[in-house]
């Protein structure tokens, strides 16, 4: 089975503990709006894309941090890919489990279905497919549905994949009609906020 490329990079994440400034900083310099913002998490845009920029304040998840943190807990957590569709993205998950490459990470957003990768030196990296119809629709569901469930909850891609081959819709996976078990943090993120 061919591996398929995404349509285009999404965004990237930053851990960061100049929360507020780094905010205001990418606000200015990208002339980008605000999505959604909590005092843990921001999500900005400056086009139609409903995030090109996140932020997670380590102050908040790693209040003990700082000075003798660990290595690498500030700066890019992961980079977003965005795939046209869910069938594409789930056949690539497909095609590189059988090449031995598995996502640590199988996450319904509400806005995006992801699947979170990590290279061989460890960076990571978030193959999406959109769930919603507009940049709209999904500052919709960050403004109504975020605080109670930020991070999203966790599929298994390979059921997902068996019910697109049975005829189950796009559309039925990708409405997130579930909000909780609220998934933990996985990958180089819940190390930094486990080892508090």
């Amino acid at each position: 089975m061919p591996i398929t490329s995404p349509t285009k990079v999404a965004h990237v994440v930053y851990r960061t503990r100049r929360f507020d400034e780094m905010v205001r900083w990418y606000g200015t310099v990208f002339n980008a709006r605000v999505q959604y913002s909590n005092p843990a998490l921001a999500f900005l845009t400056f086009d139609d894309e409903h995030h090109r920029f996140a932020f997670a304040n380590m102050a908040v998840f790693q209040p003990d941090g700082g000075a003798g943190e660990k290595q690498n807990s500030i700066g890019a957590d992961h980079v977003g890919y965005t795939y046209p569709s869910l069938r594409a993205l789930l056949e690539n998950y497909e095609a590189l489990r059988e090449q031995g490459i598995r996502p640590y990470w199988c996450i319904h957003h509400g806005i995006t279905a992801s699947l979170y990768y990590a290279d061989p030196d460890g960076n990571q990296m978030e193959f999406q497919v959109d769930c919603l119809e507009s940049s709209h629709d999904a500052s919709d569901f960050m403004a109504a549905m975020f605080a109670q469930n930020p991070l999203g909850v966790e599929f298994d891609p390979a059921d997902w994949l068996a019910r697109l081959r049975s005829g189950t819709p796009e559309t039925e996976l990708l409405d997130r009609q579930k909000h909780e078990p609220i998934s933990p943090i996985r990958g180089v993120f819940a190390q930094f906020i486990s080892a508090q």
